[in-house]
């Protein structure tokens, strides 16, 4: 099989993709793709001033980043979460992303050719277990030889998987199952070397969110997308992290204040609890010494199809 893309070392790589945005590499519960343009409308004014220094602890799937990194003010960015999982793919986007296309292109090839759907699904949940496996070897946060490997079965999964969940066990194994598209975008090599691009001057950590506060000072510039606090009327707990509980989204609210006292600019959103119940003011209490907007936002993952569509979240900043 031959290649379909120009490698990152070409001289026509510049020529071809240099001014193309980047965009998330893998679907993420909670990706704020839906709602950019209302976080780039209530962006602080610190962002058009020179040498700022972007800071974001719930990295995810990184759409705001993506939107924002081409911006000649950013001077420095720090890109947090505590997935180890999430965090290698970003590592290896940034440092061996040749030959991460090379093995997602092979899978990508292999998956597309099989023409029966069984020996399809068969191949899928082939590399689901292959995937477990060097799960099982991990050892974070030494870069291994097998971390390109691992990430292009990541993402394979991502793009192959039902509805693009993370899902895992009480073992700790991957365990969607197979989706039904068609013909899934599993390689998408002109992003990915705009994503590394993206990554290039950037310190990417796997930690808890507080790590950030040794960043923050009053040139920083936070945004926090925490695991959503579930709203009572829906079923789907994966687009939280689990133990992401009320105790947890109060330590964060104390993490927002501290932002605030090191002269740091943030902004967070979040579910409304509203949405399910009127009378429920946790966030409002929580926040109430800053400014709380509602933004009508659309989600478009959940087992019940039914409850997808538009709902009010919450955008939180002091400024």
């Amino acid at each position: 099989m031959r290649n379909n893309f120009i490698l990152k070392d070409s001289p026509y790589y510049q020529m071809y993709f240099v001014d193309i945005q980047a965009n998330p590499f893998v679907k993420w519960a909670g990706g704020k793709r839906q709602i950019i343009d209302e976080i780039h409308n209530f962006l602080p004014e610190i962002i058009q001033k020179k040498n700022i220094k972007y800071v974001e602890p719930f990295v995810g799937g990184g759409a705001v980043y993506f939107s924002l990194f081409k911006s000649p003010n950013i001077q420095e960015a720090i890109l947090i979460d505590n997935n180890p999982i999430l965090i290698i793919a970003y590592k290896t986007i940034k440092n061996n992303v040749d030959k991460l296309i090379n093995n997602l292109y092979f899978l990508e090839q292999t998956y597309k050719e099989i023409a029966e759907v069984e020996k399809q699904s068969k191949y899928y949940y082939e590399i689901r277990d292959q995937y477990n496996d060097l799960i099982k070897k991990l050892d974070f946060p030494i870069d291994n030889s097998y971390w390109v490997k691992l990430v292009a079965k990541f993402i394979f999964l991502n793009r192959t998987c039902f509805n693009g969940l993370y899902r895992v066990n009480s073992k700790g194994e991957f365990n969607v199952p197979k989706g039904s598209y068609k013909n899934p975008n599993i390689c998408n090599s002109n992003n990915l070397y705009q994503v590394s691009n993206a990554l290039k001057n950037t310190k990417i950590l796997y930690d808890d969110f507080q790590r950030a506060e040794e960043f923050i000072d009053g040139s920083s510039f936070v945004y926090l997308d925490p695991p959503y606090r579930p709203l009572k009327s829906s079923g789907f707990t994966s687009y939280t992290k689990i133990d992401f509980d009320d105790n947890e989204q109060k330590r964060l609210a104390k993490f927002c204040f501290r932002i605030d006292k090191l002269g740091g600019k943030f902004l967070l959103s979040n579910s409304d609890p509203k949405n399910s119940n009127p009378d429920d003011n946790f966030f409002d209490d929580l926040y109430s010494d800053f400014r709380i907007i509602r933004i009508n936002a659309r989600r478009n993952i959940n087992r019940n199809g039914n409850e997808r569509g538009s709902v009010s979240e919450l955008l939180i900043m002091n400024y």
